[in-house]
């Protein structure tokens, strides 16, 4: 089911009828939810972190603030899957290069054969 969470705690949010408040919290853990944390446009990779390109600069990404284009972000938690698809990314990744996690003594040591 797809619904809002709390980006700290995981904790839903109730009122998913409206976009929360610009000083409404978490009734769990009491941090800000209209911050770009919870934010659908959150971009970590994106010029400013966040999609919409011409939106003002915010220092504290979860903290309170003001901005117009806040939209919740729509998601389910982490489940199992996500956890399963990483471990299997990890072993088709150790499958090709070898889990071999002592470093070599030399640099020459790299290219034995």
């Amino acid at each position: 089911m797809v619904s809002f969470f709390c980006h700290k705690c995981s904790a839903p949010w109730e009122a998913v009828k409206r976009q929360p408040g610009f000083k409404e919290t978490c009734t769990n853990c009491g941090v800000y939810l209209h911050c770009c944390k919870n934010c659908r446009f959150h971009t970590p990779s994106a010029h400013n972190q966040c999609y919409i390109p011409n939106t003002e600069y915010v220092t504290d990404r979860k903290g309170l603030n003001f901005c117009e284009e806040f939209e919740f972000r729509r998601g389910s938690l982490k489940s199992d899957t996500d956890t399963d698809k990483q471990q299997q990314a990890r072993d088709t990744l150790d499958n090709l290069f070898g889990n071999d996690n002592t470093p070599a003594e030399s640099f020459d040591d790299l290219f034995e054969k």
